[in-house]
């Protein structure tokens, strides 16, 4: 490495998206060019040489809770949750290679069709081998988010943190969209996210990231380039934790 160019702050991370990510301005469903994006931003920060797990949540798809609320079995509505984001690996994983990057997806309940079972010490070979590894279906268990994947994930894989990518830049005291006044934290305490409520992501995977000393970098995903900027030392975000 040249004097020129950046410091890595990270050499192995998980990328958090919502599947509300992949919708652009649609109200459902997945936006090809905006899949396409958000592919770039990964090739981007790939090239740093940085090695990138990726989770996505399936909410553009169907989301669990929401078939729970309408009267459907809580259990079945999550499975169905679950392979909403195979779906959404499957478009992400399209896109990247359709760029040159290699990808896999692994998916947390068998589907040898269509992607690899989850094998904790293959994923790690893959990794090692540069590419992109996509974890799909959550954790395989009910009950559990997305957020709390990515965050079992990043630690079986020794990431060095959660990239978080949201609509906003970081975490704030309140919704900086309807409130002026929101001020954004540089960093915050895990403990300050579940005593205020502060929505970065849902208690189990906040306390996972806790008990594990794994931090959480919350940007935004609507900044092109934010993703490796943050990572070559730069660009705007709140760290949690670690």
């Amino acid at each position: 490495m040249t004097d020129t160019e950046p410091k890595i702050a990270y050499n192995r991370v998980m990328l958090k998206i919502s599947g509300e990510a992949l919708m652009g301005d649609q109200g459902f469903g997945l936006h090809p060019p905006t899949v396409q994006r958000i592919a770039e931003e990964v090739k981007s920060v790939r090239e740093l040489g940085v090695e990138i797990c990726m989770v996505i949540g399936g909410g553009n798809i169907f989301r669990g809770l929401q078939g729970s609320a309408q009267g459907m079995e809580r259990t079945t509505a999550d499975y169905m949750g679950m392979l909403a984001t195979v779906m959404n690996a499957l478009a992400m994983q399209a896109a990247l290679e359709s760029l040159g990057v290699f990808t896999r997806v692994i998916s947390a309940i068998p589907m040898d069709q269509v992607c690899e079972p989850y094998i904790r010490r293959r994923a790690v070979r893959h990794l090692e081998k540069k590419r992109v590894c996509i974890f799909a279906a959550g954790t395989g268990n009910p009950y559990f988010t997305t957020d709390t994947a990515a965050t079992l994930r990043a630690n079986e894989m020794a990431c060095q943190a959660v990239f978080k990518g949201t609509k906003v830049d970081g975490v704030y005291d309140k919704d900086p969209k309807k409130h002026a006044d929101a001020k954004r934290y540089d960093t915050v305490s895990y403990d300050e996210c579940l005593e205020k409520s502060l929505g970065v992501m849902d208690a189990t995977a906040i306390a996972l990231a806790r008990d594990n000393k794994l931090p959480i970098v919350v940007f935004s995903l609507d900044e092109p380039g934010g993703f490796r900027a943050i990572l070559s030392g730069r660009g705007t975000y709140t760290k949690v934790g670690g």
